[in-house]
């Protein structure tokens, strides 16, 4: 369903090692908004939801409401660094189009 790059992994690993809490895993949502439809939503969480889909990614357990699950299908999230900042990008076959600032698709 959704992949993490090595370079994800270890962003994400990074966060949970330096979380004051015990995350469980990373949840990634979709909700209406952004320039272009829908933006993407993560965060660190300590457990997932009932109706949540729970997958595995390098060993990060990653949590994905029923909402977001066929939105997200087939997505790759990769952590880049760039001169002009670091962050999550991620490449969804299902956008039909995209922003600027890769955070928000249709």
């Amino acid at each position: 369903m959704i992949v993490l790059t090595d370079s994800a992994v270890n962003a994400v690993r990074s966060a949970i090692d330096k979380a004051e809490s015990s995350p469980a895993g990373l949840r990634i949502q979709v909700e209406a908004g952004g320039c272009a439809g829908y933006k993407y939503m993560m965060g660190l969480v300590g457990s997932p939801e009932d109706e949540d889909a729970v997958i595995s990614s390098g060993g990060v357990s990653v949590f994905i409401d029923p909402v977001s699950q066929p939105l997200l299908a087939g997505t790759t999230i990769d952590f880049v660094v760039a001169l002009e900042g670091s962050g999550f990008t991620f490449e969804n076959p299902n956008a039909t189009n995209s922003c600027s600032c890769g955070k928000s698709f249709g």
